[in-house]
């Protein structure tokens, strides 16, 4: 037996093994789309706004080959969603292996009244949702008086809103968690005065966590009412805030929140979907944006 040639032959056919394992890891690291989209990742559209305003079709068709499965819309008037009917829309996404999943009333507006919640509950229920949110509250309006007739206004909503088979929501910030009078908006009036059969939270996990929030602790206290999440990462930790500065925010999985261990308690929370969120649309790249969240997610934070 030549001993020399076949240490070398060995040599060569472990390299050549070595490469290729190296090669697979590289490969099965960044999941193909068909199968980032069997982890149910959606996009709140408000992420990529202007590219929505620009060129909706287009836009769609980029998210969904980045591997994005549900949609939450960020653009309703006068019946339409970003200039499209509703049955126009449903059609345009489902085309594209995506899903309407839920929309926000109208972003950094008056939002949702009982005034108008049976018009945009029709048009909602037309488009497909299953969610409805109210995404803000004006800085006018956040005084404890106008806090507590929202609330009433809101749970009246939702009953409208049940009616047609959706759920309504509210998305928070941070402002609702600055004391007025040692009354804290969240916890004293949202969470005690919402009506949780008619009224969800969707959770921003970059706000609380700047308001100088556990969300787990919240979950823990109010199982169950937690239904939406938002996914948006911060850069850095700082002191409890309750200014809307949107300076720090950045892909998820690039900053500093631990979502692992606040996703280990998604069943406390009542979890049933998330949504990737980024209110500076990347900071100019907004799709190389959304290719690390759902990167991030669908191979360090989901698994």
């Amino acid at each position: 037996m030549n001993t020399s040639h076949s240490r070398r032959d060995f040599l060569k056919i472990s390299a050549a093994g070595a490469v290729g394992i190296t090669a697979l890891g590289s490969f099965t690291l960044k999941p193909a789309v068909s199968d980032r989209k069997n982890f149910g990742v959606g996009l709140q559209l408000y992420t990529i706004r202007d590219a929505m305003a620009a060129d909706p079709l287009g836009t769609l068709k980029k998210v969904s080959d980045l591997g994005y499965k549900n949609l939450e819309l960020a653009s309703y008037g006068n019946g339409k969603f970003y200039g499209f009917s509703p049955k126009e829309l449903k059609k345009i996404v489902a085309d594209l292996g995506m899903t309407i999943l839920s929309s926000h009333t109208q972003v950094e507006a008056a939002g949702i009244t009982v005034d108008n919640a049976k018009k945009m509950a029709d048009d909602h229920a037309e488009v497909g949702v299953k969610y409805c949110v109210q995404p803000w509250v004006n800085d006018v309006d956040r005084t404890l008086e106008k806090y507590k007739k929202m609330v009433g206004d809101w749970n009246e909503v939702g009953k409208i809103m049940k009616g047609v088979g959706i759920q309504f929501g509210y998305h928070n910030h941070n402002f609702e968690f600055k004391p007025i009078d040692g009354i804290v908006p969240y916890y004293d009036i949202f969470m005690k005065g919402l009506d949780p059969a008619l009224v969800t939270m969707e959770i921003d996990l970059f706000w609380v966590s700047k308001a100088g929030q556990n969300p787990v602790e919240m979950f823990k206290k109010y199982p169950g009412r937690f239904q939406l999440f938002h996914m948006k990462d911060m850069s850095t930790k700082q002191a409890p805030f309750f200014d809307v500065i949107k300076d720090d925010v950045c892909s998820v999985g690039a900053g500093v929140i631990d979502f692992k261990t606040i996703l280990a308690s998604k069943e406390i929370a009542g979890m049933k979907y998330l949504f990737v969120e980024d209110d500076n649309q990347g900071n100019g790249k907004p799709f190389e944006a959304l290719e690390t969240s759902i990167n991030n997610l669908t191979t360090k934070i989901l698994v």
